[in-house]
């Protein structure tokens, strides 16, 4: 599973950030290594450098292999809280998306993902 981190020009943090949230992201969504092909993060401030509530926000976009992307955001006051948030909904997302493909019985479905 490849994970791109993306951030806007006010996040600060660099490379150890970036090292830090795919760490993360390859550990949660561990389960899933097999059926997502790429994770992509994007964070951005969203008051532009000024101190707010709830201001800092993170989207995360998941690539299940031979299906439509699976797209969560989490706003919050830092960084941080913001990715767990995210990687949190995304979690249930792609159980969800990916736990439609399969029936009761744990069979692959005859419907497609298009």
């Amino acid at each position: 599973m490849q994970v791109q981190v993306h951030t806007d020009n006010k996040i600060q943090g660099g490379e150890s950030l970036a090292q830090w949230m795919q760490k993360e992201t390859v550990e949660r969504l561990a389960r899933f290594r097999d059926q997502v092909t790429r994770v992509e993060a994007f964070l951005s401030d969203e008051d532009a450098g000024k101190s707010g509530a709830n201001d800092k926000r993170c989207r995360l976009e998941a690539r299940p292999a031979g299906r439509q992307p699976v797209t969560v955001t989490a706003d919050a006051d830092k960084l941080a809280d913001a990715f767990t948030g995210a990687i949190d909904k995304l979690l249930r997302a792609l159980e969800h998306d990916l736990g439609r493909a399969k029936d009761r019985n744990g069979r692959e479905t005859i419907r497609t993902g298009e």
